[in-house]
């Protein structure tokens, strides 16, 4: 007697396609389109790959059926076939990997089960509209979706105030919709409470397609911009420039570095050493500080931080600074 047949399992591919243009997408993510017998999408993105996805199974979802896309994807593969679940920029930011985890966790799945799953990186939107509008993001930087489908809003406002206050540069996701026009003025509103007015603000929308247009603006005026679902706004950090239409923010040298004298180091500053004014050298000053008769609630208004964490530090002994190259810090 012949034994029943069991067709293979097969595996979900979450295909990173970066920006939108084929260019910019990696060869891996080119390949795992070619390998699937399925390809999975939000309509936009589908018809950003419509080049290699002749001859293919399409399965096409609308903006709000993440969830959907994540169900037909382990369908097809449990069917035996390769599926290549498309996001735009990186499928791990803000895009399909997590719901499609949620979805195989809540199935059963395991590493172990005979679906194969491969998270295939792309360009986020970030690094494709940093890149075009110039360096924004070399020092310190995070992304915040403005989305409320799915994040409370007080949610999103602290995270918007706290980065401001800390001066991140951010970049902002999902910015405004036909729908969701407020957002991005209260965006703005809880900026202006930390930042200057005119802090540097990039606008780019549709970064590597074929209707990109690129602003620049400052943080008092960018509410007023052209800004939809395909915008990408970058917000300055307070020392973020723009000259000759490019958008800078500079990594720190000039802390440590005369830039104007050849790059000499500047007076009490060492070369491979931490700033004096890095964490050893404040440590000094805040014992220093504390010592002279400054309260801990003094100090924690002075430098911005919990009076818990300056009492705590103040506990701890100062030690001396080991030696550590720049280079291989970085």
């Amino acid at each position: 007697m012949n034994e029943a047949y069991v067709p293979t399992a097969g595996k979900i591919m979450l295909v990173g396609i970066g920006p939108g243009s084929v260019d910019h997408m990696t060869k891996r993510a080119r390949d795992a389109i070619a390998e699937a017998d399925v390809v999975i999408g939000y309509v936009t993105y589908i018809k950003l790959v419509a080049d290699l996805i002749e001859g293919k199974e399409i399965i096409r979802k609308s903006m709000t059926e993440e969830l959907d896309r994540a169900v037909s994807a382990l369908e097809a593969a449990r069917a035996g076939k390769k599926v290549a679940l498309i996001s735009s920029g990186d499928a791990g930011v803000y895009g399909m990997a997590g719901p499609t985890f949620e979805v195989l966790f809540q199935s059963g799945w395991t590493p172990d089960d005979a679906v194969q799953v491969e998270i295939i990186p792309g360009a986020s939107a970030l690094n494709s509209c940093a890149a075009l509008v110039g360096a924004p993001l070399t020092h310190d930087f995070c992304a915040i979706s403005l989305s409320d489908l799915l994040t409370p809003w007080p949610t999103i406002a602290r995270r918007l105030d706290a980065v401001a206050m800390a001066d991140f540069v951010v970049a902002l996701y999902n910015p405004k919709s036909g729908r969701r026009t407020r957002q991005i003025v209260e965006a703005q509103r809880l900026f202006l409470r930390h930042r200057r007015a005119d802090t540097p603000v990039a606008i780019v929308k549709s970064g590597y397609r074929r209707r990109q247009n690129i602003v620049f603006t400052t943080l008092d005026s960018m509410a007023e911009a052209d800004i939809g679902m395909l915008s990408t706004v970058l917000i300055g950090n307070s020392n973020t420039f723009v000259r000759h239409g490019l958008m800078v923010t500079p990594r720190g040298y000039a802390n440590k570095y005369d830039m104007e004298e050849g790059g000499a180091t500047r007076e009490g500053e060492r070369a491979g050493r931490s700033l004096s004014t890095g964490l050893l050298g404040w440590l000094e000053t805040l014992q220093a500080e504390h010592a002279a008769g400054d309260s801990i609630a003094t100090l924690a208004a002075r430098h911005r931080l919990p009076a818990d964490y300056i009492r705590d530090t103040l506990s701890e002994p100062v030690e001396a600074e080991g030696v550590a190259s720049e280079e291989s810090e970085a």
